[in-house]
């Protein structure tokens, strides 16, 4: 693995970066989220010309002012802008969680004041608006945390405290107990609808006869050509428009006219490039639908909302469908707008307008129309009775999609939410294995979030969208997803699958995970394997294969992987941002192990491909691996083993391992230049375990952990409990589970003698009954 050379982020000549890992430096600990600093210069100083870069950075703790040397593989760079707003968390681990999930933090770098938001106050959330950003400290420090001041409202009176005032210095006005200073943590971003509802200018409107959105017409070689204008701008003295024409095969080239060239025109599907000559019905009962709509929108009390599904007339009568994924104001647009997915490929963005997304989906998938030309679609009407079929299963209302999206829960926010009876994914008809892997891949971790959003390839959109809107972000906002949901998501797997039993029969994780990751979504394979110097291979989870091991009695999941990859000789040819690992077993009943340990930890240093390793003696760079030696009883108990030249001269002068035949290893080039310098360390890659797949008796339930500490464990079960006989429903239950750090703190002999019906809670079913292992690089997981 080489050396990464971050680029600086420098803000007046200072570059800002964020410890991704604790650091040990003379008697102090560094934990991983802190802060620190350098002079571009000093960064620079390291990339001179004549001489190596190297491996370690001089820089400046924020928290203390103390100088320290860090290696630069655990230095995260940090705009200045973002550093000050991450500075307002003191803690650590909170920080360093926020910079990595980015949500949030976007969300503040774009809030401005006048902004709408929903603000924490002892543990609840109440309407404010923000009045102030930035510092409310007197300090000559380099950088200072940004806050952000606001005024509650509504049910928020009276909990603040102050009047925008702190320590004696005013820094927004508001009633007393009003202002509440926080970071930004603590402040939900509200999408602000208004954005761009102010209407033009009197004299504007005077002087350009068309406006942004308008239908227009001009002359191409003597031929009328149809368009929308997308941009109506002055060069000089003269007034241009870019207009998309209607043209076929050319919604994505923009036409810069002269405006005295164009004709405007009236096109009630605004921001089309199609006529809507014929309507819905009878040009009557169209225009009384039109306008009965138009009524309802400028009333507020429009029954479309975002996620509705609806209908679009077209040229010639020609009818789209779609699902709205974005209501409120454009700039220089009178009317309340409309962004809408279309099913089919007759729109004209993937959700941009002028430059900004207001939404995201597939290319030429996207339009943008006024509300009042949107009508319900009749497919999909609703009565009394079907939202009745909403609030069954336990008479819990949960809407079947969330209009935004939430990031993941941690800590506090994961306890708060997801805790009790009724929470997490509800269960119906076989669906545990699909609850219990959704629910360990979604609820407390971003990793895998690119599954929601990116436009893959071979993605299907509608799997994507059920999974993002109907699973996911509830699950996020309320701790709560209905099983009609999860149907949903089924009945699409058995469409695109081409296997009619995904919506009744019992399954496997690692078969839905291939299916949707794989063949439907077609993201990127998580794993990529090489084995013996032979062709890559691509995978999205990995199974444990191996003989019975009768040294082992209660191996680790670290000892496990190691002697599977050694036994079929894999490396790992780059670090995964999400490793999913299959415990060896045989069916469902008969199991390997009795009891297996969780490694909190996975360290994959040695199992990545032709990248430096450290001699397990003396901690240099090793360049000879010994699969011989690694049962080896006089080594450590885990880890491959490898040595530099002299440690591996000295152990196979022994006469029981002279017959052994190490292996050359790969040193990257700059490791050979510096190796003269003597003894150098060599960077480990470590991933932490966030969520454990169990099964007992062909069902399947979940530990995920959702905070920093050994005892930051929670339990899933979908099917925890039924209400009523036949016509019932399942009740999931999330409980928690701070039992599992007593026997994870126990001594390996300790362990072994522990009887299962005698452990306490359901830690038994972690240590007993582990069927997948899911672990993450936060670091990786920045790039994919």
């Amino acid at each position: 693995m080489t050396m990464t050379n971050l680029p600086p982020s420098s803000g007046d000549g200072i570059c800002y970066y964020i410890l991704t890992e604790d650091c040990s430096y003379g008697s102090k600990l560094f934990q991983a989220g802190n802060l620190c600093f350098c002079s571009e210069r000093s960064y620079l100083r390291n990339f001179s010309d004549d001489r190596h870069p190297t491996c370690f950075l001089r820089v400046i703790m924020l928290d203390d002012s103390s100088t320290v040397t860090i290696n630069m593989e655990i230095l995260q760079p940090v705009p200045e802008k973002i550093a000050s707003f991450l500075l307002a968390i003191s803690s650590h681990c909170e920080r360093l969680n926020y910079f990595l999930d980015r949500v949030n933090l976007e969300a503040a770098l774009k809030a401005l004041p006048g902004h709408r938001v929903m603000a924490k106050v002892e543990h609840q959330y109440f309407p404010g608006i923000i009045r102030y950003i930035g510092s409310i400290y007197r300090s000559t420090a380099v950088l200072s945390p940004v806050f952000f001041g606001v005024e509650l409202q509504g049910e928020g009176e009276n909990r603040g405290r102050s009047d925008g005032s702190y320590h004696g210095t005013e820094y927004f006005k508001c009633k007393k107990n009003c202002g509440i200073f926080l970071p930004f943590t603590k402040v939900q971003f509200v999408p602000d609808d208004n954005y761009g509802k102010q209407k033009p200018k009197a004299d504007t409107e005077e002087v350009v006869a068309v406006k942004v959105g308008d239908a227009v017409s001009f002359y191409v070689d003597e031929v009328l050509t149809k368009g929308i204008a997308m941009a109506v701008y002055r060069k000089g003295t003269q007034w241009l428009v870019k207009v998309c024409p209607e043209e076929e095969g050319t919604t994505d080239i923009f036409r810069e006219i002269p405006l005295d060239s164009v004709v405007k025109e009236n096109l009630q599907s605004l921001f089309s490039p199609f006529e809507s000559n014929v309507a819905l019905g009878p040009p009557n009962q169209m225009e009384q639908e039109v306008s009965e709509s138009s009524e309802e929108c400028d009333g507020g009390k429009s029954a479309l909302e975002v996620n509705s599904m609806v209908q679009i007339t077209l040229d010639k009568g020609t009818r789209v469908s779609g699902i709205i994924r974005w209501l409120g104001y454009l700039p220089q647009i009178e009317h309340k707008m409309a962004g809408v997915e279309l099913d089919e490929d007759k729109g004209i963005s993937d959700g941009e307008w002028l430059g900004k997304y207001y939404f995201h989906c597939a290319p030429k998938r996207g339009l943008f129309v006024k509300l009042q030309c949107c009508q319900p679609d009749v497919r999909f009407q609703s009565s009394r009775s079907s939202y009745l079929s909403l609030v069954d299963y336990g008479g819990q209302e949960v809407l079947p999609q969330a209009p935004d999206s939430f990031p993941p829960l941690r800590n506090e926010a994961a306890v708060r939410v997801l805790l009790g009876r009724m929470k997490g994914i509800q269960g119906h008809c076989n669906s545990c294995y699909m609850d219990a892997a959704l629910f360990s891949l979604f609820s407390c971790t971003s990793v895998v979030d690119s599954m929601l959003f990116k436009p893959f390839l071979l993605c299907d959109r509608n799997v994507q969208s059920i999974l993002r809107d109907e699973i996911v972000n509830p699950l996020r906002r309320t701790g709560f997803v209905n099983a009609k949901s999860v149907m949903h998501l089924r009945e699409q797997l058995t469409d695109k699958g081409k296997c009619s039993s995904f919506t009744n029969a019992e399954k496997d994780p690692e078969e839905f995970l291939n299916l949707i990751m794989h063949q439907i979504l077609g993201i990127e394979p998580l794993l990529k394997l090489q084995s013996g110097g032979q062709k890559e291979q691509d995978c999205y989870c990995y199974q444990i294969f191996m003989d019975k091991q009768e040294d082992l009695v209660v191996p680790d999941v670290q000892q496990l992987l190691e002697r599977s990859f050694l036994s079929s000789d894999l490396k790992l040819v780059e670090i995964p941002s999400c490793f999913i690992i299959q415990m060896p077993r045989f069916g469902k009943e008969y199991k390997m192990f009795s009891k297996i340990i969780p490694s909190l930890e996975l360290d994959i240093t040695d199992l990545l491909l032709d990248s430096p390793r450290e001699c397990c003696l003396c901690g240099d760079v090793a360049t000879l691996e010994c699969s011989e030696c690694f049962k080896d009883k006089v080594f450590a108990a885990t880890g491959l083993k490898q040595f530099c030249s002299s440690c591996s001269r000295k152990v196979h002068s022994h006469y029981h391992r002279k017959t052994h035949k190490p292996r050359e290893l790969h040193i990257p080039e700059e490791f050979h230049t510096r190796s003269a310098r003597g003894c150098q360390q060599v960077p480990h890659e470590k991933m932490e375990l966030f969520a454990v797949l169990c099964i007992e008796t062909s069902h399947y339930v979940s530990f995920v952990k959702y905070g920093p500490e050994n005892d930051h464990w929670m339990f899933f079960d979908s099917m925890a409990d039924r209400h009523g006989g036949e016509n019932g429903f399942n009740i999931p239950t999330v409980t928690l589970c701070p039992e599992v750090a007593k026997y994870l703190d126990l001594p390996l002999a300790a362990l072994a003698l522990q009887q299962p019906r005698d452990m306490d809670g359901v830690a038994k079913r972690l240590f007993c009954d582990a069927y997948m292992y899911m672990y993450q690089s936060k670091k990786m997981a920045l790039y994919k």
